[in-house]
């Protein structure tokens, strides 16, 4: 099954939060914070108002309860749009 964002949107994949502390900690799923680093796999065109600063391949940095998350070929990933993006982590 194939996504293709439309308007100002932006598909990314979810990255996994870390599941052992720096000291070898477990941390359970209900102590863990929700992640918000994901990479870009797919971009809408943009509107007039809101352009796609993007591209597929970045590592971006999104609102905490930002977008519409949607599971593909059993991958996490989050719709969100781009006003929700925050930065771009290089």
């Amino acid at each position: 099954m194939a996504i293709k964002p439309l308007s100002d949107r932006v598909l990314v994949k979810i990255e996994k939060a870390e599941t052992k502390s720096a000291g070898g900690i477990i941390i359970p799923d209900t102590a863990q914070e929700k992640t918000q680093t994901g990479t870009v796999v797919a971009v809408g065109p943009g509107t007039e108002k809101e352009k796609v600063t993007v591209s597929p391949g970045q590592k971006v940095m999104y609102d905490k309860y930002a977008g519409t998350q949607v599971k593909l070929d059993g991958v996490e990933h989050l719709i969100v749009k781009m006003a929700d993006i925050v930065a771009i982590i290089e």
